[in-house]
């Protein structure tokens, strides 16, 4: 008699062990759950607030204690009170300090009162913008001057108040997103986003693709030419974008000083200074730094590819361009799938590249560059937050329709 076979599927092993693993896994998940998630909802959380850059820090009294006078005559304990915030109002203002032995105030203020050597004081409300001042008379029975202040800086007083703070407060807003799409000028920032991602990226892949053509092939200094193509991306951004900027300088660049003296121009041009050209030039440097990584990808994946088949196709009479286009292509959709769609969300989110050589002028301003001058240069961060949010909805939409579409037809 045969033993049954149990049924297909997992058994009370298999189950445990599944536990045990997510259960390994459940910290590092949590953890870059939390590192993805919490700065992605506070941005958009602050993107539906009146929010400027001074309201990151909340409304709250600021005081300044200091020894004033001398000791003879004119001594004074002053201390200097404001509200941080222009203007939100700053409620129930308290000060508690504690005297320094040796000095001894002679007269108080009528918002305060004097407990031993503790000095109470209540300000009442501050409104926005607000500052006042507290000085008492005093008299040093001991030590010098100079010891006493020190003695004074040193026992911080401390203030307490309550404010609404508008990045927790119930107030939202849809300004910020009316004013990123209102007028002509944020279809104009799309449009220059658009353009530098998409050829960015296809030549990125097309230039790592040639290059990887050219070294499939096993030659004397392969080696060392590998290396010298990847110097693009792994040279610090900084470095390389200067170099370009300084090469291509209409006054003292080698590029233009070079096509004078061709005879290509009459006159040097501004590389980065000059619609559309900046425009152009920015997008090539991206093209050439970038290029690498798909070189590295693409010759991988060629590496891999069976050589029969290209045997087969040399006794059939096939020409190379034939080879590349019914053999090598259809093996490389795959990995060339994958690349356009890193690419293309990397080059999206691209900001350091074209802020060092252009500085986001000459109609090179991104979407990226435009949360950077919302957020920092207009001191709107609500605004900067919404431009950050729009660009999420680009590439979630972008995202939908690559799985949707262009991997199903490679087989992702």
């Amino acid at each position: 008699m045969t033993d049954a076979v149990p049924p297909t599927g997992r058994g009370p092993l298999s189950r445990r062990e599944a536990r045990l693993a997510w259960g390994l896994l459940l910290p590092t998940i949590t953890i870059v759950s939390l590192v993805v998630i919490v700065p992605l909802l506070s941005i958009f959380w602050i993107s539906f607030k009146p929010i400027g850059l001074a309201d990151l820090r909340p409304p709250a009294p600021v005081v300044r204690e200091a020894l004033r006078g001398d000791p003879g005559e004119d001594l004074r304990l002053q201390y200097r009170i404001r509200n941080s915030s222009r203007d939100e109002i700053v409620t129930g203002v308290t000060i508690r300090d504690t005297m320094p032995d040796g000095l001894t105030v002679t007269s108080i203020d009528d918002r305060c009162r004097v407990d031993g050597r503790t000095i109470l004081c209540d300000l009442g409300d501050l409104e926005g913008g607000a500052r006042t001042e507290i000085e008492f008379p005093a008299t040093l029975e001991s030590g010098d001057l100079d010891a006493m202040e020190t003695l004074t800086e040193a026992s911080a007083p401390v203030v307490t108040g309550n404010a609404d703070n508008i990045l927790t407060s119930g107030e939202f807003t849809l300004e910020n997103f009316a004013r990123v799409f209102s007028g002509d000028e944020f279809w104009g920032v799309l449009g220059v986003t658009l353009f530098y991602t998409v050829f960015g990226t296809v030549g990125a892949l097309l230039v790592g693709l040639f290059a990887a053509l050219l070294l499939d092939n096993s030659f004397k200094g392969q080696g060392v030419l590998r290396g010298l193509y990847l110097f693009p991306y792994v040279a610090p951004v900084i470095a390389v974008a200067f170099t370009w900027i300084i090469l291509f300088d209409p006054f003292s660049g080698s590029a233009n000083a070079l096509l004078l003296r061709m005879g290509v121009t009459e006159e040097t041009i501004n590389f980065f200074g000059a619609k559309p050209l900046a425009l152009i030039m920015v997008t090539v440097f991206e093209v050439w730094r970038y290029f690498p990584l798909s070189f590295l990808f693409i010759l991988a994946r060629m590496q891999s590819i069976d050589t029969d088949m290209y045997e087969a196709a040399d006794m059939d009479g096939a020409s190379p361009f034939q080879k590349f286009w019914f053999l090598s292509l259809p093996q490389l959709l795959g990995i060339l799938s994958v690349l356009f769609l890193l690419r293309f969300i990397w080059t999206f989110n691209k900001f350091d590249d074209i802020f060092l050589l252009t500085g986001g002028n000459a109609g090179t301003r991104t979407l990226t560059v435009n949360v950077y001058e919302q957020a920092f240069a207009v001191s709107n961060i609500g605004a900067g937050a919404a431009v950050a949010v729009v660009i999420f909805g680009c590439l979630l939409i972008f995202s939908f329709f690559f799985f949707r579409y262009i991997s199903q037809e490679e087989g992702l």
